[in-house]
C-alpha cells in the first residue's frame, strides 16, 4: 500500500499518512523505526506494511528494500 506523509513529528517519529483513497491512517515510531529512515518530508511518498488489523507496522521509500 501507498500514501504520502501528511504529518510527521521528528521528536516522536510518529505521524499520519494520507492514502490514496483519501483516508487517513496514522503510524506510530514503531513503524518508523523499522524502516530504518532518519526523516520524512511532507509530501513524501511512502510504501507501507500493514497487518491484518490495519495498523502500520513498517512506513519506507517505495521501491527500496
Amino acid at each position: 500500500m501507498q500514501g504520502t506523509v501528511a504529518t510527521f513529528d521528528p521528536q516522536t517519529h510518529t505521524g499520519t499518512l494520507l492514502l490514496d483513497d483519501g483516508s487517513e491512517l496514522p503510524f506510530p515510531a514503531e513503524a518508523f523505526r523499522a524502516s530504518g529512515l532518519r526523516l520524512l518530508r511532507l509530501g513524501q511518498r511512502v510504501s507501507i506494511e500493514a497487518g491484518p488489523d490495519g495498523s502500520v507496522h513498517k512506513v519506507e521509500l517505495p521501491g527500496i528494500r
